[in-house]
């Protein structure tokens, strides 16, 4: 008759290396990598679309450029005036409102995200400037300044064509919107837990001199 298996002794010994700590789990986001960057797709499909909000703003709210004509010529109304620049700094102000909205938009929308959404959001306040850049222009006067000139008659002011001279300006979006996602995710994420060390673990005592 063999005798009962015992299990083996603890280990006593306080140097021993302690064993290793279970991995901690990171919360993946809700649906996979595939509802990642299907969510993605649609941040920049929507922040695309909100272009033409931003471009009827600037439409609106831009200061025009006097132009009048002599019959042969087409010359600014008032030399000293700021407008042309100051369509450039409406431009910037109006898309950086929205790049802060569309940042915070998109935190709220998925606070687990990462850098597929922050892509996304990038690439969409690009897209969304480039077509509310385009839809200004567009709807604005015309740019034939000669014939614009043609119709409104000798002497009549007219407005010059809507441009945006600083094409830096498209930048103003998407540096706002991950500027503000950035600074939320830092505020109000919460962190990684640090590892706490194995209970069994003695800290060494002062060296004997």
């Amino acid at each position: 008759m063999t005798a009962p298996l015992t299990p083996p002794p603890p280990n006593d010994n306080p140097w021993a290396a302690p064993p290793p700590a279970p991995a901690a789990e990171v919360p993946g986001y809700p649906g996979g990598p595939r509802a990642e960057l299907r969510d993605a797709a649609l941040v920049a499909l929507v922040v695309t679309v909100l272009g033409v909000v931003l471009g009827l703003l600037w439409l609106w709210l831009a200061p025009r450029v006097p132009l009048i004509s002599n019959g042969e010529a087409v010359f600014l109304k008032n030399t000293e005036s700021e407008s042309a620049v100051g369509a450039d700094g409406v431009f910037a102000l109006l898309a950086a409102a929205l790049g802060v909205l569309s940042g915070a938009a998109v935190y709220l929308f998925r606070r687990c995200g990462g850098i597929p959404l922050v892509i996304a959001l990038a690439l969409g306040g690009v897209l969304a400037s480039v077509l509310a850049w385009r839809l200004g222009v567009w709807l604005g006067p015309t740019a034939d300044v000669a014939a614009h000139a043609k119709e409104a008659g000798r002497g009549v002011t007219f407005d010059a064509p809507l441009k945006l001279g600083a094409k830096g300006m498209l930048l103003a979006w998407p540096l706002t919107a991950m500027l503000t996602h950035l600074c939320l995710t830092g505020l109000f994420t919460p962190r990684d837990p640090e590892p706490s060390p194995p209970q069994d673990w003695i800290p060494p005592g002062p060296t004997a001199r």
